[in-house]
């Protein structure tokens, strides 16, 4: 049984998350609720995997086996309602090499791909460093939430002759899971234009209680021969240090030029470890993922009541699943500088910064609540304390 209150210490680990305060400048004492992993440890039958792939004590290069295949169809079916075929899958080591072989595959330097900030900085980071034309479709703030510019989205690819599309769905880091009507309306319009959909689709399980995902490709066969779809249970289930993702391509001609760039760079396979780990959580991992998303949920609401209480003035984004909460600290009045600092040595918070996800991102912060509530509140505790104490009460803020 996993207990999701329970603090482990995973310092001296070697984790990014929790040792990396030097590495990076951040003060020792600052709690780390930035980088996307979890606190919680994974599901028994995952360490057993392991375990006994260890046990063999030969690490030599590994295929993925029929049982591994059939464990990611399975898990995709049983949760998302998706039917997949096996000779879709291909192996990759994480899904931003996954993001960077299709932007050499299917653009050419100079061309013009599109994505929706604030999001997920690899995505800029991708288009950039590969010599591609950068067009952005910021998503609007609504109602205490995102939505979607479709007229604007539909204008710069007309506009800049796109050629692809990046798709992160549900969106990191606002935590939108977009409904059927805005995936279709989205991928009619690259249809429409010849535009290719590669979509990160990594945090698909990461939904709140009575939240649906849909796979893109799920919601028509027109969809399916244009996406790109890159998941991986790193996210879901704690693995990322195990460098494993699935990348669904049904596309046959599609499906040739990745693998076939894949292979060129070397990233066609993945490590045994990771293997056996990602067949025995998509397994055995049902029960798990329903109650993490049931405590990380509980976590959501946590923080929302403790800001509407205590600061009123800092606002959460209304959120329908992940892990990350998308929190506006503009009312502070700080540059996104100065907010990174008041965090870091006043609040002794390590938290994502707005500014990096886009422009759109700037005075916000991406708060991680994969952990126990314990360490929440304490969290919260050090925000309040560290702008009482700079800012006065929150009737003067």
């Amino acid at each position: 049984m996993i207990i999701f209150d329970e603090v482990i210490n995973r310092r001296q680990t070697g984790s990014t998350k929790w040792d990396g305060h030097s590495l990076m400048g951040v003060p020792s004492e600052a709690i780390p609720l930035w980088v996307a992993d979890m606190d919680f440890s994974i599901i028994p039958q995952v360490t057993a995997a392991i375990n006994g792939r260890i046990a063999h004590e030969i690490y030599g290069y590994s295929l993925p086996s029929d049982s591994y295949y059939k464990s990611i169809q399975g898990w995709m079916q049983r949760r998302h309602h998706w039917v997949t075929e096996k000779e879709w899958i291909i192996t990759i080591p994480g899904v931003v090499p996954a993001i960077n072989i299709a932007i050499h595959a299917f653009t050419n330097p100079g061309d013009a791909i599109l994505i929706q900030p604030p999001v997920y900085p690899p995505f800029a980071n991708s288009v950039l460093g590969n010599g591609r034309k950068l067009i952005k479709n910021p998503l609007i703030p609504q109602d205490g939430g995102y939505t979607i510019d479709l007229q604007d989205f539909e204008a710069k690819i007309k506009d800049n002759d796109v050629k692809l599309f990046i798709l992160c769905s549900p969106h990191n880091p606002v935590g939108r899971v977009w409904t059927p009507e805005e995936l279709k309306s989205m991928a009619d319009i690259c249809l429409k234009h010849n535009v290719l959909i590669v979509a990160d689709e990594i945090h698909h399980d990461l939904t709140f209680p009575g939240v649906r995902h849909y796979p893109l490709p799920s919601l028509g066969s027109a969809y399916c021969e244009n996406t790109i779809v890159c998941t991986a249970p790193s996210k879901s289930f704690n693995l990322a240090g195990l460098q494993t993702s699935n990348v669904f391509v049904a596309n046959p001609k599609l499906r040739e030029q990745f693998f076939t760039l894949a292979r060129c760079w070397g990233v066609g396979k993945v490590n045994a470890i990771g293997l056996v780990a990602c067949e025995a959580a998509y397994t055995y991992g049902d029960k798990w993922m329903d109650e993490a998303m049931a405590y990380i949920s509980a976590n959501a609401d946590y923080v929302r009541g403790f800001l509407a209480e205590n600061l009123p003035n800092i606002k959460m984004a209304k959120s329908q699943g992940l892990y990350l909460l998308w929190i506006d600290c503009n009312a502070l009045g700080l540059s996104p500088q100065e907010l990174e600092s008041f965090l870091l040595n006043n609040a002794s918070l390590w938290l994502n910064q707005g500014y990096t996800f886009g422009d759109e991102g700037n005075g916000f912060v991406r708060l991680n609540i994969a952990c126990p509530r314990s360490l929440l509140v304490k969290a919260m505790g050090q925000l309040k304390a560290a702008i009482d104490g700079s800012f006065g009460s929150k009737t003067k803020l």
